[in-house]
C-alpha cells in the first residue's frame, strides 16, 4: 500500500526530523569547514614558528619559550574550557555555541595578526583558544544528532578526514603566505574563512540540545575549569622550566589533580551531575579516551620538533616544509573515511592496535634521520603515520561517542577533546623539555669554548637550535664549526625524544589491545546496508 511523503518536520524512525535528515551531509560539510579553521590555524603556526622567532622586522624575535607559550596559551584556554563548552552546548544549544566560538576565534585571529610583541601574540592566542573551546565539541555533538548510529562511523570518518585536509592546506597556505606577505598573514587568513563559516552555520546547520538537561551544576562546572587549568598550567610550566620536580610545578600540578579528584567525588554524589562518572566504567569509553590521550602525547610533542628539523637543520623554506607534510595529510584524507570498513571486518580493537603500532614504528623511524638523510625517508614516515592516525581517530571517537546517550553528545565530545588536548599539552611540555635539555648538553662544551661570550648570551644561545644558529651567523666564518655542532646536537636530541615518544605510543597500543572492546554495542548494525526509515503515513 502506498504511503504519502512525510510531513515537513516529521520525525524519522530514528528520531531525527526528516528535513534535517535530508540535509545531513551538507551540514556535515559546514561542520568540517568549522573544524578545518581550528586545525588549520595550528598547522599554519607550526610552519610559521621559525619566522616568528626571527628578529624584527621579519618576525617578532620570539624565544623558544615564547613560541611554546604561543602554542600553550591557546591550549590552556582550550583544554580548560572544553568540558564547560560541551555542557553549555547540551543545555543552551550546540549551534549557538558553535557560532559564539567561531566569532571569538575570528576576533582573536584578527588581533593576533597585528600583535606587536611576543607577549601580545601569546595573549591573542589565548583568545583564539577560548573560541576554539566552543567550536570543537559543538561540531562532533551536532554530527551525532543529525546522523543515525549506523551512519555515524562513516560521518565521523569524514569528520576525521577533515583534519587531514587541514593538515595539507595549513602548511602549504602558511608557506605561500610567508613567501609573499608578513608573518601576521598566517592569522589574518582565518578571518574571511570564519565569516563564510558563520554564514553557512546559520543557514545550513540545525540547532540541537538536551531536551531534559536537569538542574545546572555550577559547583561541578567551576571545579572542572579550575582543575583543568591548574593541571595544564603545571604541565606547561614544568616543560618551560625543564624541571618537573620544581616546587611550583609540583604544587600546581598536584593542585589540579586534587581539584579534579574533588570534581569526580562531587559528580558521584550529586543527584544532577554534569557528567555521569559511570561512563568511565565502560571499557569502550575509558580505554578509548586513554588511547587518544597517549597517541596525541606522542604525536604533538614530536610534531613540534620536526618543524625545526626540516627548516633549521635541513634548510627548507616554510613553503617547502608545508609541501613535505602532504603525505601525512593525504594518508589521513584517503584512509580515515574508509576506516569503518576495516573496523567492520576486524573490529575496533585489532584496527586501533595496529594503528598504534604504526605510530610506534614512525616514532622509531625518526632514528633513521640525520643531517643528510634522503628526504623521501621522512616522506615515507609521514605517510605511514597518516595511515596509523586514520585507523585510530575514527574508531576511538565512535567508541567514545556511542557510549553516551545522544542528548549528552556535547559532554562526550568535550571529554574526547579534553583528553586529546591534555595529552598533546603534556607531549609538548615533557618531550619539549627532554629535547631542550638534551640539545643544551650537546652544544654546551662548544659554547663554553667561544671567547668573549657573556654567560647570559651563552645561556640564550643554548636554548634552541635556532638561537645557536643565530649566534653562529653573527660570528661570520668563525661560526661555521658551531653550525655543524648545533645541527648534530639537535639530531641527537631528536633521536632521544623520538624514543620517548615511541614508548608512550607503545603504552597506548597496550591499552587498546587489552581493554578496548572489539565491537561496541552500536557497531554491529553498521555492517549491514542502511535502509531509509519508513515514511510516516499522511
Amino acid at each position: 500500500m502506498a504511503t504519502s511523503p512525510p510531513r515537513p518536520g516529521a520525525p524519522e524512525a530514528g528520531g531525527i526530523p526528516a528535513h534535517i535528515h535530508r540535509r545531513r551531509w551538507v551540514a556535515l560539510s559546514v561542520l568540517m569547514l568549522s573544524l578545518l579553521i581550528v586545525v588549520l590555524d595550528n598547522t599554519i603556526l607550526n610552519v610559521a614558528m621559525k619566522t616568528i622567532a626571527t628578529p624584527a622586522p621579519v618576525g617578532l624575535g620570539a624565544s623558544q619559550s615564547e613560541l611554546e607559550w604561543a602554542i600553550n596559551a591557546y591550549t590552556l584556554l582550550f583544554a580548560g574550557l572544553l568540558f564547560t563548552a560541551g555542557l553549555l552546548g547540551d543545555r543552551i544549544g550546540r549551534q549557538k555555541m558553535l557560532l559564539f566560538g567561531l566569532a571569538v576565534f575570528g576576533f582573536g585571529s584578527l588581533l593576533a595578526a597585528f600583535a606587536a610583541s611576543p607577549a601580545q601574540l601569546v595573549a591573542f592566542r589565548a583568545v583564539m583558544g577560548l573560541g576554539s573551546a566552543f567550536v570543537m565539541p559543538a561540531t562532533l555533538a551536532i554530527l551525532m544528532n543529525i546522523f543515525e548510529p549506523a551512519e555515524q562511523p562513516r560521518a565521523i570518518g569524514f569528520w576525521a578526514g577533515g583534519v587531514g585536509l587541514a593538515i595539507a592546506v595549513g602548511p602549504i597556505a602558511g608557506g605561500l603566505l610567508l613567501t609573499h606577505f608578513w608573518w601576521g598573514s598566517v592569522f589574518l587568513i582565518n578571518v574571511p574563512i570564519v565569516l563564510v563559516a558563520l554564514t553557512a552555520v546559520v543557514l545550513l546547520v540545525p540547532d540541537s540540545k538536551d531536551p531534559a538537561p536537569g538542574r545546572l551544576d555550577p559547583v561541578g562546572v567551576l571545579l572542572s575549569v579550575v582543575g583543568l587549568v591548574l593541571l595544564v598550567y603545571g604541565i606547561i610550566r614544568g616543560g618551560r622550566l625543564a624541571d618537573f620536580a620544581a616546587p611550583e610545578v609540583v604544587g600546581t600540578t598536584l593542585g589540579g589533580l586534587v581539584v579534579l579528584a574533588v570534581f569526580v567525588a562531587h559528580q558521584r554524589r550529586s543527584d544532577h551531575p554534569s557528567i555521569d562518572m559511570g561512563y568511565f566504567r565502560k571499557p569502550a569509553f575509558s580505554a578509548a579516551v586513554t588511547a587518544i590521550a597517549l597517541v596525541f602525547f606522542a604525536l604533538v610533542g614530536v610534531t613540534f620538533l620536526i618543524v625545526f628539523y626540516v627548516q633549521s637543520v635541513r634548510g627548507y623554506t616554510p613553503l617547502q616544509s608545508g609541501l613535505l607534510i602532504l603525505p601525512l595529510a593525504a594518508a589521513q584524507l584517503i584512509f580515515a573515511p574508509r576506516a569503518r570498513h576495516v573496523v567492520d571486518r576486524f573490529g575496533s580493537r585489532a584496527v586501533c592496535t595496529v594503528g598504534m603500532l604504526a605510530i610506534v614504528a614512525t616514532m622509531a623511524g625518526l632514528l633513521l634521520l640525520d643531517t643528510t638523510t634522503p628526504i623521501w625517508v621522512l616522506e615515507a614516515l609521514f605517510f605511514l603515520q597518516g595511515i596509523g592516525m586514520a585507523h585510530i581517530t575514527p574508531p576511538v571517537t565512535v567508541s567514545i561517542m556511542q557510549s553516551l546517550p545522544r542528548e549528552k553528545a556535547g559532554s562526550g565530545s568535550a571529554i574526547n577533546n579534553t583528553f586529546r588536548q591534555v595529552g598533546g599539552t603534556l607531549g609538548v611540555a615533557v618531550l619539549g623539555s627532554l629535547l631542550s635539555t638534551t640539545y643544551r648538553d650537546g652544544v654546551q662544551d662548544t659554547l663554553d669554548g667561544i671567547p668573549r661570550l657573556s654567560p647570559g648570551a651563552r645561556h640564550a644561545a643554548g636554548e634552541s637550535v635556532e638561537a645557536t644558529l643565530a649566534l653562529a651567523d653573527r660570528m661570520g666564518p668563525a661560526g661555521a664549526p658551531l653550525v655543524s655542532t648545533a645541527k648534530d646536537a639537535f639530531v641527537h636530541a631528536m633521536h632521544v625524544t623520538a624514543v620517548g615518544s615511541a614508548c608512550i605510543a607503545l603504552a597506548g597500543a597496550v591499552v587498546v589491545a587489552v581493554f578496548l572492546p572489539s565491537r561496541s554495542r552500536d557497531e554491529a548494525p553498521a555492517t549491514q546496508p542502511q535502509e531509509e526509515p519508513a515514511a510516516e503515513a499522511g
